[in-house]
């Protein structure tokens, strides 16, 4: 989803819908390592049954990561994603369904994000090598000292799309994972393995929301089956609500901001690029065995339980006197449309309207005043009421104009705290620096202060220091590690960077201005605010997109070749008169096919994972498209501040020129690039001891999977072109991984249930479905007069909470500042547990016994 802030603005307003999982590691035993045996009890006390990978967020941190030296070739990449796969599921371990999708070719809406993803990739990619290469220069100049340049291909992570020869032989590494682990690994033996590759047309997250509506739609489901889904996309928080089912929960990375990085020129920690001074590195290790390596923690893992947020909404959205009966899942349903104002990966967010500015609270607080006036709800099942939407929108409209003058407002506030803050940081205002027991110490270190032999005379020394420097030191003045001072800044420049005023990117449009209107639709889109036609065309393609994306969350892609044509939305005062602007989308669209779509988004630098012929048609000057494919383009930062998050002004691909172009090369496909070309199928896999295995090896084709072999799951088998056998050993892809000789996998082509083009999924709770137990603190809580409440800490309502009397204290405080260096200043312990240390702060013992710690609550649970 579009929306960057949007988990943090989440998180930080339903806190207790976060919970950290707990990893059982494995262990070693003499010499050797024991893995974990997946197949004993979740250690977070919870048994999930279906897991579902979002492969894309896999896939990409673990072929190009941020934190730590990449690998070295692809075979690395293909092993690190197995060893990703594997924490998670001994983190989650499913008892029922492994589902993992691979994006495929995506709906024409979504390839204009990927077109601009790509080309500001391969545009960063070149920027960066012209930085480096401009900065080594520099730096060797000065006489600086930096390692010898690597002359090694840089990974594109463009081949991550669908067509390309990496995406076709991660298909066949994870083909052969999947027979490996249901093989050997415990856990897996009785589980149903989805594999949705990327010759599946569709993006993952939604060929995953695509199996879990269609088998619900069917009379076998269990409604009471726990999912739990795995991706760091906001949007799929929204696909979870969309389902409706009771028990959904998703796992993804817990977001650490501002990890440190290596500088891309020196490799070295501490510092970026334009700060590379070329010193010599550090030895790391008495022989510099540690020279090449980063210092990184292991990524950890937090459930996001939409249970509670269920439960937060509900608080949330509850109306009174409603001129028709309240719905809830209705209600959330109407939250998940109005999220999609503030952004998502198909429509540019509405100017008016920003995250960090808590629009999601504007939109609801005006919901829940205008909805007595609707008469109903916004949608039902997937399907937008026009009507009612224009009443929301043009309550934004009315507030539009205070909502630009308000950032501009907070805008200078910010800069001019900022400004404030640097002067702050300039002042030296430390006259001397005392030393020995007297010197400052940093918060929280490990180091002791220096002994002093006789006090007077460090005190005299120190009242004669302050006596030489009465003076306050200049600005220039530094001070070094042994406390001694530099002051010797004469006759040298100052630095751009500490001017007070820093440049600031041009903004012609000045929304917090009269005029606003008129200058952003000249500026954006170069017509007059009164050209009305145009104006409405904007707004309707708007319309369109909103029926679109709602459509595609609750009932799969409506269209294939729809886009919204526009770089940048109306403004919310614009929408008037929307009724009867959208009817239907095209019935019978196609998705192209993934030579197609690399084509359509591909930047002609990436040009060498395409057919030579086809490539052709990106860089030759003569091609019937080559202004599809420009070699550079503008960036509009549109009010932001970095490049980032501004507009890519790239032009859109024209799909008639683009397929009749390709009708002249399409000859010239291999077969094994013909191959690739094509769409391809889902493939099931099962282990031996698994009820359907006997099933699928007498199997004709067509048949229908019985519900009673596979948890009440539904589908049509075909038959495989290259199929995994039971007793047939599998050969490995990847030379450094052994083949199987004892196979135990079977794998077969799967289709999902099939419904007519009209059906509609209900997005409701099915019939039979157990609503977990509420979790945060009931409304009308009171200690005088209700049972003492005790907050849900995890996934287990029935968790006992460890008691300590008055010993257990004391000896966890003995224990802490023993282990924590307690007795650095030559006490005993307990002198240190006021001196410092994590838990200097903790009250004495006898205090968790009054006030609301007596039954073992901790005060600080967000659960209000």
């Amino acid at each position: 989803m579009g929306v960057p802030a949007f988990f943090r603005w989440l998180s930080r307003k339903y806190p207790s819908i976060i919970v950290h999982c707990l990893e059982e590691k494995s262990k070693e035993c003499s010499g050797v390592r024991v893995p974990v045996d997946t197949s004993k009890p979740n250690p977070n006390e919870v048994e999930f049954d279906n897991l579902y990978l979002d492969m894309n967020g896999i896939i990409h941190p673990c072929t190009h990561p941020e934190d730590k030296p990449a690998p070295k070739n692809e075979d690395e990449m293909m092993v690190a994603i197995f060893e990703y796969m594997d924490r998670l599921f001994n983190i989650v371990r499913p008892r029922r369904v492994l589902y993992m999708a691979i994006d495929g070719v995506a709906p024409r809406a979504k390839m204009n994000q990927q077109r601009s993803r790509r080309f500001r990739a391969s545009k960063e990619g070149v920027e960066l090598a012209e930085e480096k290469h401009k900065m080594r220069e520099e730096v060797i100049q000065r006489g600086g000292y930096l390692p010898p340049e690597e002359i090694k291909e840089r990974f594109d992570s463009n081949c991550i799309t669908p067509g390309t020869e990496f995406m076709n032989n991660l298909a066949k590494c994870l083909r052969y994972y999947i027979a490996d682990r249901l093989s050997n690994n415990p856990g897996w033996r009785n589980i149903t393995v989805f594999l949705s590759d990327a010759s599946v047309p569709g993006e993952g997250e939604h060929k995953i929301m695509d199996f879990i509506r269609r088998q619900r739609a069917q009379p076998n489901h269990d409604p009471n089956t726990h999912h739990c889904l795995c991706g760091a996309d906001a949007d799929l928080i929204m696909l979870g609500l969309a389902t409706h089912e009771p028990n959904f929960t998703i796992i993804r990375e817990e977001f650490k901001p501002n990890k440190p990085r290596p500088c891309s020129l020196c490799g070295q920690m501490g510092h970026e690029i334009k700060d590379c001074q070329g010193m010599a590195k550090e030895k790391k290790g008495e022989h510099d065995e540690f020279a090449d390596s980063i210092p990184v923690s292991e990524q950890e893992f937090i459930f996001i339980r939409l249970s509670i947020l269920r439960e937060y909404l509900e608080r949330e959205l509850t109306m009174a006197s409603l001129p028709f009966p309240y719905d809830f899942e209705r209600s959330v349903d109407d939250w998940v449309f109005m999220c999609f104002f503030v952004g998502n990966d198909f429509l540019p967010h509405l100017p008016s309207l920003e995250i960090r500015e808590g629009a999601i609270d504007r939109l609801v607080g005006i919901y829940k005043d205008v909805v007595h006036k609707t008469g109903g709800y916004l949608t039902e099942s997937g399907f937008v009421n026009l009507e009612r939407v224009e009443l929301i929108m043009q309550a934004v409209g009315v507030a539009e104009d205070n909502i630009f003058k308000k950032r501009k407002e907070d805008d200078e506030g910010f800069k001019r705290r900022m400004k404030e803050k640097k002067k702050r940081m300039k002042v030296c205002n430390i006259s001397y620096l005392p030393t020995g027991q007297f010197a400052p110490q940093a918060i929280g270190g490990q180091g002791r202060p220096h002994a002093i032999e006789n006090a007077r005379h460090a005190a005299y020394e120190m009242r004669m220091q302050g006596m030489n420097h009465t003076s306050p030191p200049s600005p220039a003045c530094s001070i070094h590690e042994d406390n001694s001072r530099s002051c010797d800044y004469r006759g040298m420049k100052r630095k751009a960077e500490d001017s007070d005023s820093e440049p600031e990117p041009e903004d012609n449009v000045r929304l917090w201005e009269e005029g606003w209107k008129q200058r952003y639709y000249k500026t954006k889109f170069d017509v007059d605010v009164t050209d009305d036609e145009f104006r409405k065309k904007v707004v309707k393609s708007y319309v369109e997109g909103l029926c679109w994306v709602l459509r595609y969350y609750y009932q799969g892609c409506a269209s294939w070749k729809w886009y919204f044509p526009f770089h940048y939305a109306p403004f919310a005062s614009d929408f008037k008169d929307i009724k009867n602007m959208f009817t239907d989308f095209e019935k019978g669209t196609k998705p192209f096919m993934p030579l197609e779509q690399l084509m359509g988004v591909f930047p002609a630098a990436s040009g060498n994972f395409l057919p030579t012929s086809w490539r052709a048609l990106m860089s030759d000057p003569d091609s019937s498209i080559i202004d599809f494919y420009p070699d550079d383009f503008a960036i509009d930062l549109n009010g932001k501040k970095y490049a980032w998050q501004g507009v890519a002004l790239l032009p859109f691909v024209d799909e008639r020129r683009l397929r009749a172009a390709l009708e002249q090369v399409y000859p010239d496909l291999t077969t094994d690039e013909s191959k690739r070309n094509s769409l391809g199928s889902d493939v099931v896999f099962v282990a031996k001891s698994h009820p359907l295995c006997d099933f699928i090896i007498e199997l004709y084709h067509g048949t229908e999977i019985p519900a009673e072999l596979c948890h009440g799951i539904l589908g049509t088998l075909n038959l495989d072109d290259d199929p995994i056998l039971p007793n047939k050993p599998v050969e490995s892809p990847i030379p450094m991984l052994r083949d199987i000789s004892q196979n135990s996998a079977v794998g077969i082509k799967f289709m999902d249930p099939q419904y007519k083009e009209d059906y509609i999924f209900k997005a409701v709770v099915l019939p039979g479905a157990k609503i977990p137990n509420k979790v945060l603190k009931p409304h009308d809580w009171e200690q005088s007069n209700h049972r003492p409440w005790r907050p849900q800490l995890g996934f287990n309502p029935n968790r006992q909470q460890a008691h300590l009397d008055q010993s257990g204290f004391r000896a966890l405080g003995h224990h802490v500042n023993r282990n924590r260096g307690g007795g650095q200043y030559g006490h005993g312990p307990s002198q240190s547990q006021h001196r410092g240390g994590p838990y200097s702060n903790a009250p004495p013992p006898s205090s968790y016994h009054q006030g609301n710690f007596h039954r073992g609550q901790p005060s600080s649970y967000s659960c209000k």
